[in-house]
């Protein structure tokens, strides 16, 4: 029985929840009428510079919502054609959609907004609405060099905003490969994405989504809903039309980082925390809250997007919205972004006077400035209730006095602090809950937990190591000259931590001595070197002080290039010689960090003590080597900088977490280093020893099933016999899932004695891989290269004859059916090398339709097979007649003295009854040979079709037929691009 297709299993469900939802089904044929397709013109050519707008509705709409509008949707539509097809003009689509355009109002002699949208539609009675909101199938769109058909797409009045590509679960990685094709769809047709906004990725099981210009793997999020995997419950909930609103005007953000611009999407903690902040600011009854979000998962986002709410709303009347901030780069990174947000009330407060001054003279906007700005404010400066106060790392920002000053300037505002560190069980801890989660019952107002943020791959776990015994610091002196100190307790940021190292004399001494600093930095060369730079990622080393950073690149240029590493402090004037050698100006500063971020780039460490330990976001960094002493927030804040999730698709590298190396031993006593909840610390980090424990289990577990399949040593047998037993597509897909994971401990652990045992069973574990991946594995391969180590381990295997050769490419002739038959191996490997023999005959002969129409035929055979619908020897034998049909075929194509294109045309219009095949044929070729260009010229192209369309026609009255005939052509052709 066939399996059904995407349409069926998908396709149709998700249309059929969307109407259930409120959404207007459009069938493909009324879609393509109201964009203007002509009914009598192919297919390609219909699809092709059509609207992408249905414009009849857009108009309306215009004309309605804007009555002043004099030029209406014809110069509104004009405009949006010129917009760039990229990122940049994406961003100008959502300016309009939010209703940010202009238009002059000439009677007023004013400009005036341009509505596109009415954001008060759902709360509206149904009868009442004024949006039109549609769902249609098969969005088909041609640029004149590529075509691409979307699955299902939304759009509100119509505009198309969201796109859902859809895949069949039996697939193997069906919603990576969903993915990949909108990738494909931003690369050949970018006209797309000018007005979608939202795209989505689904089997069925998975719901992947994110926002266009934006298809990094770290930026793809799954839709949670309380019904877990049901297809049903999550399109009603994302698609849901008051959803894909607050998407669009709201949860969609524009911002530069490192002088690029980028789109984000916020997720469901952050949108979850913003309403909630803006509910409670907006509460009359209470004014306080704590919203306490791990690090790393986009706090800073959630507290611009709550000022800019709480800044529009009407019932806020005109307010005051302080955003108050604790680092310098972090204040100028937020000031940025909300310029981003065409925000006209944004001041920034840089100094206590400027600061004072607005509050006294009663400003009304959004405010960025620094906690310690409060210092010595005048009690009673502002007494308006409708002042809001978003303050970020409150665990610290509001202790002592500057707390005090500012809640007795402002107090009748709404205090709502945002946390990114777990609250600890020190007096600091109760402080933080006591200030801001007084009113709600659990102490906080909205949570976002470190054991979440993992679960949802927002962040990474974290692993440690302790270094050799002998470059710890004694046990002794780190608990009587810091973790036992009483002050040393819930320290909340590095400059109150380096004032308790000062007079840790014994400590700094010995962290510092010059044998010792060579041991860590040979140490930390041999081991980055070993274990980081094959997989691919970068590494902080953290000096307990200045100086230290300074020895350490001194010892480190030793071992590794000096190219390799940078140091990044604060200097100060009276600095030593010493120091004053790595001072850096502000622009090499940024260069360095900037460079730091790129995988190609240097340096690929980074020493440092106090600077980028806090805020500095860099994916590609792995490894954190620890040489500093740190506790509770100050540890916590450290380590996170290596939790953030990466993923490079023409490396094929995903990171699978963040390490520490700790040369201090603070790992030893992790309950006191990290004062919190067992249950917080517990998701924190954990000892690398773990992940050595998991490989030894999965290799003693798991493995042997496998193994057990290699009796003679990988010969030909043993061949045949893996390419039968992983036939079957899941049980292929659980082996590939399985391996990967056992492959990314192994990369993570070596080198280790700890391996050794192992080397061999992983090595023929790894080579069953490479079999069945070459035998069974597509083109588009989503993440199935070997890494590095090994890569060069199976290489090693390789080189002394350990494989057999899966694929043997075999000539496409008429002596293939002999060397089938002669040769020796099971049906199955003979299968699978017909079919990618067949492959590969297409891929050097692209310009030949035959025999692209021929490897597409052998796929499908393939699949057949893999699915158990076609026997072994059925399928063989079919591929055995196809190879046949194409010796005949160029026995015929040879005495007719054609060329590939030629014949193809000539059997396709023989086939389909259309007489003078053979001079249609030839005035096709003549056409093509006119227009050598037509691949790059989309006015080649519109020129070629007219004619191999008018020179069959003239043979034929049926133009549907004729239409399919040429569609059928010049599809194939179009993929023979993509080979």
């Amino acid at each position: 029985m066939p399996k059904p297709g995407e349409h069926k299993t998908v396709q149709a469900r998700i249309l059929a929840y969307a109407e259930a939802i409120g959404w207007t089904f459009v069938s493909r044929e009324e879609a393509e009428r109201r964009r203007g397709f002509d009914p009598v013109v192919p297919t390609a050519d219909r699809a092709k510079n059509r609207s992408l707008f249905f414009d009849d509705l857009l108009d309306a709409k215009v004309r309605e919502f804007n009555p002043r509008y004099a030029e209406a949707a014809g110069a509104l539509l004009g405009q949006f054609r010129h917009l760039h097809a990229n990122i940049f003009g994406n961003r100008e689509f959502v300016e309009h959609l939010r209703n940010r355009g202009k238009f002059f109002d000439h009677e007023e002699r004013r400009e005036r907004d341009l509505i596109l949208i009415d954001y008060d539609d759902p709360e509206r009675q149904p009868k009442a609405r004024r949006n039109v909101y549609e769902v249609t199938e098969e969005w088909a769109f041609h640029n004149g060099h590529y075509g691409t058909r979307e699955d299902v797409v939304f759009l509100i009045n119509g505009i198309p905003v969201l796109v859902i590509e859809c895949k069949n679960a039996g697939k193997d990685e069906a919603i990576a490969l969903g993915v990949d094709q909108i990738r494909r769809y931003h690369r050949e047709t970018p006209e797309l994405f000018v007005s979608q906004q939202l795209f989505t990725a689904t089997d069925a099981i998975g719901f992947s989504y994110g926002v266009t210009w934006n298809t990094v793997r770290r930026n793809i999020f799954n839709w949670k809903d309380e019904e877990v995997g049901k297809l049903e419950s999550k399109v009603m909930s994302f698609c849901a039309i008051g959803q894909v609103l607050a998407f669009l005007k709201d949860y969609i953000v524009f911002a530069e980082k490192d002088e690029e611009l980028n789109k984000y999407i916020l997720r469901q903690h952050q949108t979850g925390a913003v309403e909630a902040t803006v509910s409670r600011a907006l509460d009359s009854r209470r004014s306080r809250g704590l919203v306490w979000h791990t690090q790393g998962s986009g706090k800073t986002f959630t507290m611009i997007k709550a000022a800019e709410r709480l800044f529009r709303a009407p019932e806020a009347d005109k307010p005051t919205v302080l955003l108050m901030i604790d680092r310098n780069e972090l204040e100028d990174q937020m000031l940025k972004n909300l310029a981003a947000l065409g925000l006209g009330n944004l001041e920034h407060a840089g100094s206590i006077t400027r600061l004072n001054k607005l509050l006294r003279d009663d400003y009304r906007g959004i405010i960025v400035t620094m906690i310690h700005k409060f210092r010595d404010m005048p009690a009673n400066i502002n007494t308006r209730s409708n002042i809001y106060v978003l303050i970020d790392e409150a665990h610290r920002t509001t202790g002592g006095d500057l707390g005090n000053f500012l809640m007795a300037g402002l107090p009748n505002a709404s205090y709502i602090g945002f946390t990114g560190t777990p609250v600890d069980k020190t007096a600091y801890g109760r402080g933080t809950f006591k200030t801001f989660g007084c009113e709600d019952d659990k102490g906080y107002l909205h949570k976002y937990s470190i054991a979440d943020s993992i679960g949802d791959g927002t962040t990474l776990p974290l692993y440690y190591s302790l270094a050799e015994s002998e470059l710890l610091v004694p046990h002794e002196t780190l608990d009587k000259e810091f973790l036992s100190l009483a002050e040393a307790e819930g320290v909340a940021d590095i400059a109150e931590l380096n004032k308790i190292l000062e007079r840790a004399v014994n400590l700094k001494n010995f962290l510092k001595g010059t044998d010792r600093i060579q041991k860590v930095a040979q140490f930390v060369a041999r081991h980055y070197r070993e274990n980081v730079e094959p997989l691919g990622y970068k590494a902080f080393l953290v000096g307990v002080d200045r100086e230290a950073c300074a020895l350490y690149k001194h010892a480190l240029d030793q071992f590794l290039p000096a190219e390799y590493s940078e140091v990044v402090y604060t200097g100060n004037n009276n600095d030593s010689a010493l120091l004053k050698e790595f001072h850096l100006d502000p622009k090499r500063e940024r260069q360095i960090r900037k460079s730091f971020g790129k995988l190609d780039q240097q340096p690929k460490i980074l020493i440092v003590t106090e600077k980028l330990l806090t805020g500095f976001d860099a994916p590609v960094l792995y490894a954190l080597y620890l040489d500093k002493p740190m506790r509770d927030h100050t540890l916590l804040q450290a380590i996170a900088r290596v939790n953030r999730p990466f993923e490079n698709e023409q490396a094929e590298m995903v990171k699978p977490h963040g390490f520490v190396l700790d040369f201090v031993g603070i790992f030893e006593k992790l309950e006191k280093a990290l004062a919190f909840d067992s249950e917080e610390i517990n998701a924190i980090i954990k000892d690398l020893k773990l992940l050595k424990v998991l490989f030894k289990n999965k290799m003693e577990q798991q493995a042997p099933e496998y193994l057990a399949l290699i009796e003679r040593n990988f010969d030909d047998k043993d061949v045949d016999a893996l390419i039968e037993h992983f036939r079957d597509p899941q049980r292929r897909k659980a082996f590939f899932k399985e391996f990967k994971e056992i492959e990314m401990l192994y990369e993570i652990i070596s080198p280790d004695a700890f391996l050794r045992p192992f080397i061999e069973d992983y090595g023929t574990l790894a080579a069953i891989y490479n079999v069945v991946r070459k035998a069974y594995t597509r083109r588009i391969q989503v993440d199935r290269d070997f890494q590095k180590k090994t890569r060069e381990l199976v290489q090693k295997h390789v080189g002394t004859g350990y494989i057999q050769p899966v694929i043997d490419v075999i000539e496409i002739n008429e002596n293939t059916a002999r060397y089938i038959a002669e040769n020796k191996g099971g049906d199955g490997n003979k299968i699978i090398n017909l079919v990618k023999s067949i492959e590969k005959k297409a891929e050097e002969e692209s310009d030949d339709p035959y025999l692209i129409a021929m490897a597409q035929r052998a796929q499908a055979v393939q699949e057949s097979f893999e699915d158990r619908q076609t026997s072994t020897a059925d399928a063989l034998d079919t591929l055995l007649r196809e190879v046949e049909a194409n010796e005949a075929r160029k026995r015929e194509q040879a005495e007719k003295g054609f060329d590939g294109l030629t014949y193809f045309v000539y059997r396709t219009l023989l086939d389909a009854g259309i007489t003078n095949a053979e001079e249609v044929s030839r005035k096709v070729k003549h056409a093509f040979v006119e227009f050598p260009n037509w691949r790059k010229s989309e006015n080649a192209l519109r020129e070629l079709r007219k004619k191999v369309t008018f020179a069959v026609y003239a043979n034929s009255d049926d133009l549907e037929r004729v239409t399919a005939l040429v569609d059928q052509l010049f599809t194939l052709l179009e993929k023979a691009d993509r080979i």
